[in-house]
């Protein structure tokens, strides 16, 4: 697997800032088939920071449904892997900056 498939996004919300801040965990977005190895190595090279601990979660799907004038229409949100990368001490990603 190429290591641009690996990192899909980071995702940044209240729950990651709030880990960022306080225990240096960045949370990404990955591919389904990517491995703790595969995400630590693209992390490491992306951003060119040192990985010490990947934690990988698969979100499960989830049935939407919503009402329109043509009656209800449900389907399914896809699942996705997500991963929780601890790096070293006194590092940061800089997941803000404008390039």
């Amino acid at each position: 697997m190429k290591l641009a498939d690996v990192l899909v996004k980071p995702i940044i919300s209240e729950k990651s800032n709030k880990l960022s801040e306080k225990r240096n965990i960045y949370a990404f977005r990955v591919g389904r088939k990517s491995n703790k190895l595969e995400i630590k190595k693209a992390v490491e090279d992306f951003y060119g920071v040192s990985v010490v601990n990947v934690n990988t979660v698969v979100v499960p799907s989830k049935s939407k449904s919503r009402f329109t004038k043509a009656g209800v229409i449900s389907g399914r949100k896809p699942a996705y892997k997500k991963a929780y990368v601890t790096i070293a001490e006194g590092e940061n990603i800089d997941l803000y900056s404008t390039l």
